[in-house]
């Protein structure tokens, strides 16, 4: 039963594959079925030919040199011609409409699985199994697709040309196309369970080969470079990633010498058969049944008929092996997103009048038993600032996520003026937000394509983004750039310019800043910023956040000091909230850390001061 499923969804995944490239490129599969149907008939065309020609040849040469003899010979030798030409011809025209069809499926594929990592849900970026369904998913899976697309069209070409070879050895004896038939279901049985096998090693050993290309990625890559050459870990990685390979590489010849064995015992079992049918043949010839003609014919039909077997084997290996491997694209490409949009989205109506409530929140992360909130309570007014305090590991970057709608809670709610977020479109919601990670991304493009990228779809003038950067504080930074705002940033292309680690967090800040949503989300800020550049900023963010409802998480009680309202997280869960001034005469723990910060920053200054 299992066999029979098994055989179903491969065959699902043939005909998916097929109405894949016939919705990419449909006028061209209808020519690369037109030239497989004339490349099936023509060998046969070309053997009938050449039995006309050698008869013809004989009856000429009795006749002696004269111009009847040469024309006895000239019809077949013309078409003969003929053939060989429309061969050559539709050989070219197939070579080109297959590197069309290999183009058009690799984007079109490639935008399916793109199309389908952005619609996958982020906990799925969390899970090893993911990454290991993606890679499978992404191996070669335009060139499977043109495989198993040439495969087909081999299996028809071979199998149009073999039944022509069946019918011209036919009247020579019945018992010869079955004979060519029955030895080649051994080697079929055997084709098909290699690929099998090599499949299933192929998937089993997915992650010891991403692991041994995460390897590669820090030896050749500029992110680890500097602790590469630092803590001399070049050869570690080196040799990781060599014991990798010699043990993937050593597997790899073991089957290869594996299949190696299995075609060289079909070639062998099928040279024996050819070349007892020769002589069974050559016996009939001496005994005067046949002629020369009739010889050359069944030598060039059955000779071409064994080979056309053999390839017939191999394309249907080719197209279950295809077949298996584009299993794994389409089961990426079915895998569903948890977090969808709701049957009937809800309008949202701004501006925003209450602002976020989270009503026992209970949440943790996909594959994991501790809970990062349990019982998890939170009221971010609107048109306020609201700063969120509290050492690592307690769950303030997890609040993102799930305002974001990264994720969904466990068990409570997050609501939007009274209204669960569930309940709204996805981008409806999210273009509410504006967000500044605490691990901003660096694009490798230009300053202010860094910055428009944020509200790339509503194509920001050039005064938007001065704007932005100008309330990042990111003038000087672009200053001293030397193309100004037409710099390429990033060492990745030529021309390009790097930045320190807090001229990247300017930038992005200031990209957080040009979407004008109504929903301002920080992450640590200024986390990367001196002292100096930190004031400078402070001086302008409450006038940045002026109309809207902000939320600012940081272990810099310099710029919680500057929020409406101050909420304390450990553990999971809201322990202070209040004004900076209320929590000083609480004396609790912010009052405890804020004294403990001021020390530490006089004891600096001071100590910096005496340097």
């Amino acid at each position: 039963m299992s066999k029979l499923r098994n055989s179903l969804a491969q065959s699902s995944h043939i005909m998916q594959t097929l109405h894949l490239i016939w919705a990419t490129a449909p006028i061209w599969t209808v020519a690369w079925s037109f030239l497989l149907l004339l490349q099936g008939l023509l060998p046969g065309a070309n053997v009938y030919l050449s039995k006309l020609l050698v008869d013809s040849l004989v009856v000429a040469m009795r006749a002696g040199t004269s111009e009847e003899s040469f024309k006895i010979v000239l019809l077949p030798a013309g078409l003969m011609a003929t053939v060989l030409l429309l061969t050559q011809l539709s050989n070219a025209a197939l070579i080109f409409i297959r590197k069309v069809q290999s183009e058009l499926v690799l984007d079109s594929i490639t935008a399916l699985v793109h199309k389908k990592s952005i619609a996958a849900d982020l906990s799925f970026y969390e899970l090893p199994e993911y990454h290991d369904r993606l890679h499978q998913a992404r191996s070669n899976a335009s060139s499977h697709s043109l495989g198993l697309l040439e495969s087909t069209g081999s299996l028809l070409q071979n199998s149009i040309t073999l039944l022509t070879m069946v019918a011209i050895l036919l009247p020579y004896g019945v018992w010869l196309p079955l004979v060519l038939v029955a030895t080649s279901i051994p080697a079929l049985y055997m084709v098909v369970r290699f690929n099998k096998y090599y499949h299933s090693w192929w998937e089993k050993t997915t992650p010891q080969r991403r692991r041994a290309e995460y390897y590669d990625f820090l030896l050749t890559q500029v992110y680890t470079a500097a602790e590469l050459r630092l803590f001399e870990l070049g050869d570690y990685f080196q040799l990781s990633y060599q014991a990798i390979r010699d043990r993937l590489r050593t597997e790899t010849i073991k089957l290869t010498g594996e299949q190696s064995y299995t075609q060289l015992a079909g070639g062998i079992s099928a040279l024996l058969i050819a070349g007892g049918a020769m002589v069974w043949m050559l016996w009939r010839a001496l005994q005067g049944f046949l002629t020369l003609g009739d010889l050359a014919l069944f030598y060039q039909a059955f000779n071409s008929g064994q080979s056309l077997m053999r390839s017939v084997l191999a394309n249907i290996g080719q197209i279950y092996s295809n077949s298996l491997f584009l299993g794994n694209l389409f089961e990426f490409l079915q895998l569903k997103p948890q977090i969808q949009d709701p049957p009937h989205p809800l309008p949202i109506s701004l501006p925003l009048k209450q602002g976020i409530c989270l009503r026992q929140v209970t949440f943790r992360y996909p594959g994991s038993d501790r809970a990062i909130l349990q019982d998890f309570n939170l009221t971010i007014p609107a048109g306020k600032i609201v700063a969120i305090v509290g050492e690592n590991g307690t769950g303030k970057s997890t609040l993102i996520k799930l305002l974001c709608r990264f994720y969904d809670p466990e068990s409570g709610s997050i609501e939007l003026d009274g209204i669960d977020i569930k309940k709204f479109s996805l981008s409806e919601l999210r273009r509410l937000l504006t967000v500044m990670f605490q691990f901003p991304a660096t694009y490798q493009k230009t300053v202010a394509e860094n910055i428009a990228i944020s509200d790339v779809y509503s194509k920001p003038s050039f005064e938007e983004i001065q704007a932005a950067i100008q309330d990042a504080g990111a003038e000087e930074i672009v200053a001293r750039l030397p193309q100004g705002y037409n710099t390429q940033l990033g060492k990745m292309f030529s021309g390009g310019t790097d930045l320190s680690g807090g001229e990247w967090q300017r930038i992005a800040l200031a990209r957080a800043f040009l979407r004008q949503a109504p929903i301002l989300i920080l992450d640590e800020p200024t986390s990367f910023m001196d002292s100096w550049a930190e004031h400078d900023w402070l001086d302008r963010f409450r006038r940045m956040a002026k109309n809207r409802s902000a939320v600012v998480i940081t272990h810099r009680f310099t710029l919680a000091m500057r929020a409406d309202v101050i909420h304390v997280m450990q553990a999971g869960q809201i322990v202070e909230s209040g004004s900076h001034h209320e929590l000083l005469t609480l004396g609790g723990l912010y009052a405890q850390s804020w004294q403990a910060q001021t020390q530490a920053n006089v004891s600096l200054t001071i100590n910096g001061s005496i340097a």
